[in-house]
């Protein structure tokens, strides 16, 4: 498939950008700063855009059979956090005016304010708090794919990331906030990239979670 990328240079971007072309897709590679982005492949253009501007994003998605975020913006204690909102809202604009209409992109388990409130003391009052203009940012965004009528959207929400490679380990999923375990507390608290990577990539063959988002661990 023929994929526009956006975050390509962040840790999880770089994953799937490296699993995208072993599996044989061409992608184009939509980063802010080329430099950071070592790997060079036949099937690999990097561009350069600017993420918030529809008119600079639309350019390099026309042709393209689907948009794949793994965008991330540092927590903000003073301002609050709009990136997720601000990108989102220019790449549905840039998707719309050249027909592409199947996005994947990644958040994170426990966006909606009060769905933490099962898991462990140290990640309900000491994590969630520090990230939680994070949290509410990727929430809005959450919330406004949730608003487009002509877009097939899927949102992944992982738990922690951890910097491993992809595992061949079983995904457990689940539509909402986390993933529970039998007793309805959260099954696990941190992933590799190249498994969330690997997860992403694997919804390009499927329409189980189109319009939907999904949270996902490694058994």
């Amino acid at each position: 498939m023929k994929i526009a990328l956006v975050g390509a240079t962040g840790q999880t971007g770089q994953y799937l950008v490296n699993q995208a072309l072993q599996q044989g897709h061409v992608v184009t590679a939509l980063v802010r700063n080329p430099g950071k982005l070592t790997v060079t492949h036949e099937n690999l253009k990097v561009v350069t855009t600017d993420i918030f501007s529809a008119d600079s994003l639309k350019t390099h998605f026309k042709d393209q059979d689907v948009v794949m975020s793994c965008l991330g913006f540092p927590a903000s204690f003073f301002t609050g956090v709009t990136g997720y909102t601000r990108s989102m809202t220019a790449m549905v604009s840039a998707m719309q005016e050249t027909r592409v209409n199947r996005i994947i992109t990644m958040t994170s388990w426990y966006t909606e304010p009060n769905s933490g409130t099962q898991s462990s003391y140290l990640i309900r009052f000491l994590l969630l708090p520090l990230i939680r203009s994070v949290l509410n940012n990727m929430y809005e965004m959450e919330q406004f794919l949730q608003k487009t009528e002509d877009i097939n959207w899927t949102v992944v929400r992982p738990p922690g990331l951890k910097n491993l490679p992809a595992t061949a380990q079983e995904f457990l999923t689940h539509e909402g906030y986390f993933v529970p375990d039998n007793n309805g507390q959260p099954a696990g608290s941190a992933v590799g990239r190249g498994d969330v990577a690997r997860f992403m990539l694997s919804l390009l063959n499927s329409n189980a979670w189109v319009k939907k988002g999904v949270a996902i661990t490694t058994k």
